[in-house]
């Protein structure tokens, strides 16, 4: 009798065992397919400054992603696959308080449309080619032209309306993004395959720094810039009229009817467009025709990083500085905002709520030979910078 119970007690340990090592074998297989599925995962959270997630997804089915960078400061920056477009960046004011300073959409679908470029890398060639044309070693080029006659940003669909390949990284004190993307021999009418980059980096010292680089097989003009109309009062809140600009800029480049440069370069000193010394941006806005849209040239004259702007928001105390190794700065003050645009938190965008500063080469410089050079031939390499300061006072 003792002998039996005691069998009955040995095959039920067996079996207990049995079940724990299977339970064990199930639970091991589930944690490591869990852990692989996260290494898998490309928007997986990479680390305390940096972090991935699906933005939305275009009708052909692929994924845009965002990615979301922090600093030590707390200023945040999200920037999207898709035209490797910055969606936000928050800053502090003077009393730390965050506000989203730049002009956006919440949805994909929204950037898709984005017919004013909002926060956009545009390219190849940045604002204006007059009837987009250009001769090029003895070759003229046809662009597609989309705004009238004239060549704008790229074309119709220009580097602002395609999904730019994404690589995050960390440095010491800083986090960024590498976007990459090939645009094709004759996209929009261009010759070559132009291979580019635009790296965008968040440093602890309240710098948010954009570089770009480029190289091609073919002679081709280029000129890219970055697209995002600021409000440093915080977007969608009211014009931008009193902010208080500086423009290190003696000169600029007078524009016809359809704002193609005439070929002049022109001194501006105590004229409407003077920014030299500090003025609100509405002082004398009335005095110029349309709104400030103008390309300024930097006294700096580009090739080495110089501080171009200083932009002061006096209700908030923000200041944002820019500093670029361009010869030129495009001036825009959403003169064709019009209401019609509903973007972040249900704001609606209207006239003067957003202002550019877009660091770049001249417009229509391919049709200018007494403007800076902004053709890239084969072996050389396109490059230039843009940093964003910011602080308050």
């Amino acid at each position: 009798m003792v002998e039996e119970k005691m069998k009955i007690a040995l095959r039920l340990l067996s079996s207990s065992v049995t079940i724990l090592l299977i339970t064990g074998l199930i639970c091991s297989c589930k944690q490591q397919s869990s852990e692989r599925k996260k290494l898998e995962d490309p928007m997986k959270k990479i680390d305390k400054r940096i972090q991935g997630e699906v933005f939305g997804r275009m009708p052909d089915g692929r994924d845009v992603e965002l990615y979301t960078l922090v600093n030590a400061d707390g200023l945040r920056a999200r920037i999207i696959t898709y035209g490797a477009i910055v969606v936000s960046l928050e800053v502090p004011d003077r009393y730390g308080k965050l506000a989203d300073i730049t002009l956006g959409y919440d949805r994909l679908e929204e950037y898709v449309m984005n017919p004013s470029y909002l926060g956009a890398i545009v390219g190849r060639y940045a604002n204006r080619i007059g009837k987009g044309r250009f001769i090029l070693n003895g070759v003229e080029y046809q662009l597609a032209t989309n705004n009238g006659e004239n060549h704008l940003h790229g074309g119709i669909k220009g580097f602002n309306k395609v999904i730019w390949d994404a690589e995050p990284f960390e440095q010491d004190q800083a986090a960024g993004l590498k976007l990459s993307y090939l645009s094709k021999d004759g996209e929009e009418g261009y010759p070559g395959n132009l291979s580019c980059m635009v790296t965008y980096t968040l440093f602890d010292n309240n710098e948010f720094e954009i570089n770009y680089s480029a190289k091609s097989d073919k002679p081709t003009p280029i000129n890219m810039t970055h697209h995002s109309y600021f409000n440093l009062a915080g977007q969608g809140n009211g014009d931008i009229l009193g902010h208080e600009l500086t423009l290190h800029a003696d000169k600029y480049t007078p524009v016809d009817e359809g704002l193609i440069p005439t070929g002049e370069i022109r001194n501006l000193r105590n004229s409407p467009m003077d920014f030299m010394s500090p003025k609100t941006i509405g002082a004398d806005i009335d005095q110029v025709k349309g709104g400030y849209d103008h390309n300024y040239v930097l006294a700096s004259g580009g090739g080495t990083l110089a501080l171009a702007a200083r932009v002061y928001e006096p209700s908030t105390g923000r200041v944002m500085e820019v500093h670029t190794s361009e010869p030129g700065i495009q001036f825009y003050t959403g003169n064709f905002l019009d209401g019609s645009i509903t973007g972040k938190s249900g704001k609606v965008y209207h006239k003067h709520t957003g202002f550019c500063l877009e660091t770049q080469h001249f417009p229509d410089s391919p049709n200018k030979p007494q403007f800076p050079s902004v053709i890239l031939n084969p072996g050389e390499t396109y490059s230039h910078k843009t940093v964003h300061k910011f602080y308050t006072r």
